[in-house]
């Protein structure tokens, strides 16, 4: 087992977490003589390895080489197993957070005016409500279609609160319930 004094294992925790395993900034406090001083056993070590820095990333400089470049720090895979972290594992994070980072943001879904979908949701959000035989009527589906509808793309997709009730003569109605701003679906 490894003996890490408290600064090396919270300089190499810290890289663990950055983007690329980087190793800077240090810890507060630990500047000048000290710094590189732990800096340099942890290097001869292979816990940190000391690289060029990529500038445009606007990734932190350990030490300037001249010329506008410089090198950065890096904790190792050594430095990982140091403190008790399988390599495979943060490359593993990263990979999943570049991934998220790269990932579109869905759109949601807009409705178009002059659908049937449109007149069904005009329908509902009639005070009135409206019966399936009369959804079916006017859209000229078949029920099952007209529930999958209210159910799958009214409810599901566009979030939208449909409600029934039964009334009377006129029998089970539905509404779309607007005082709800939460996603649902038909309800009884």
């Amino acid at each position: 087992m490894t003996n890490l004094t408290e600064t090396q294992t919270i300089i190499l925790s810290a890289g663990a977490q950055r983007p690329d395993n980087i190793a800077l900034p240090l810890p507060k406090g630990l500047a000048g003589a000290a710094a590189k001083m732990a800096v340099t056993k942890m290097i001869e070590r292979g816990w940190l390895q000391e690289v060029d820095a990529n500038l445009r990333k606007g990734e932190p400089l350990w030490r300037e080489t001249g010329d506008g470049h410089g090198t950065t720090l890096v904790v190792t895979d050594a430095g990982l197993l140091a403190i008790r972290i399988e390599p495979v594992v943060v490359k593993t994070v990263v990979a999943m957070r570049q991934h998220v980072a790269k990932t579109p943001v869905a759109k949601p879904p807009t409705q178009r005016a002059g659908t049937k979908q449109a007149m069904v949701i005009a329908m509902l959000q009639r005070p009135e409500g409206a019966t399936m035989a009369e959804i079916v009527a006017a859209a000229e589906w078949q029920a099952h279609s007209a529930r999958g509808a209210m159910s799958g793309a009214l409810g599901k997709k566009l979030g939208l609160v449909v409600k029934s009730a039964k009334e009377g003569e006129r029998g089970r109605v539905y509404r779309i319930d607007n005082s709800e701003g939460i996603v649902g679906s038909m309800s009884e």
